[in-house]
């Protein structure tokens, strides 16, 4: 980039003082200029070199992540990162709303079953989770669109919504084709949700001090929900952090599957046609996500359960 940027530069000021006679002069100037440029970034030096080195961090922490050699956002732009502004919002809206529904159906089913371990509807819902954590999710994504797409015919089989997103409409078309694929993740990982959420809730039960709230005569239903789910509130955290970054991880697959115009489609397609700095790119960005949900995940850890606080002495 910089190097195209030097040149541009250079050009435009060799065409403004009309210095070429020919276009062999020019065309050496603009070797000449090329070479400058390839020696000052220590691109003509090996991948070790202190120099590439460097300037290759320096273009990571400041985001300058290239250009894509075949993807241009809907504005033609190549930059992988404007491709990233474009796809990350459907990314997030899709996998962040699921991961919440998710988690809220695992914390108000799975704390209602926590009250009736060993009933029929607690081993139904254990035989579910034992079953989703079974089933490929890209299968089970395939029957979805194979029964609510072709045989009902209610979701469109594409998640990507024919109108330009410049379209006054665009929205509304965005959440109709986001349906279909918010339903099949939910439905992969709900029944997980709610086991791990019941058992979650029974060892809080278990603990002494729970118990004595039940011998001085509060409701258990007062128990359950203002002692038993603020106790749990931690663990519930992490399962609502880590649920998201696995969701975006698997998101490749998901997004490919439905089409849905995101950055795990992005970067299934970066792959299939080997572009390079969009893929780089796209695994830099994701791993600084992955960092930056659990930092927040650290936090908010701190924040609801005092006794991992550190204190100054």
């Amino acid at each position: 980039m910089q190097v195209v940027n030097s040149l541009s530069n250079s050009l435009s000021e060799s065409q403004k003082l009309n210095q070429f006679d020919n276009m062999e002069q020019r065309q050496k100037f603009i070797d000449q200029q090329i070479d400058l440029q390839i020696k000052s970034l220590g691109l003509d030096e090996p991948w070790y070199s202190p120099k590439k080195i460097m300037n290759t961090l320096f273009q990571i922490l400041t985001l300058n992540l290239g250009n894509s050699r075949f993807f241009t956002t809907h504005d033609g732009s190549s930059s992988v990162n404007e491709l990233i502004k474009e796809k990350l919002p459907n990314t997030i809206l899709l996998f962040t709303s699921s991961s919440l529904a998710v988690v809220g159906l695992g914390i108000v089913i799975g704390s209602y079953l926590a009250r009736r371990e060993g009933r029929i509807t607690d081993k139904f819902i254990a035989g579910l989770a034992s079953l989703s954590l079974s089933v490929p999710p890209w299968w089970f994504s395939m029957i979805m669109i194979v029964v609510f797409s072709f045989f009902l015919q209610i979701f469109p089989a594409r998640s990507t919504p024919v109108i330009p997103p410049d379209s006054p409409g665009y929205f509304a078309s965005l959440l109709y084709h986001m349906a279909l694929p918010f339903i099949t993740i939910v439905l992969i990982g709900f029944a997980s949700s709610i086991y791990y959420v019941k058992y979650i809730i029974l060892r809080v039960i278990e603990e002494d001090y729970i118990k004595t709230l039940g011998v001085i005569g509060i409701p258990p239903r007062k128990i359950l929900l203002k002692h038993a789910l603020k106790n749990a509130s931690p663990q519930l955290t992490t399962m609502l952090g880590v649920g998201l970054i696995s969701t975006l991880g698997g998101s490749i697959l998901i997004e490919e599957i439905f089409d849905w115009p995101g950055m795990g489609n992005l970067f299934y397609n970066a792959i299939l046609q080997n572009d390079s700095p969009l893929i780089i790119g796209l695994v830099y960005f994701f791993t600084l996500l992955y960092l930056a949900t659990r930092f927040v995940l650290d936090l908010a850890l701190s924040v609801l359960d005092p006794r991992i606080r550190t204190e100054d002495n």
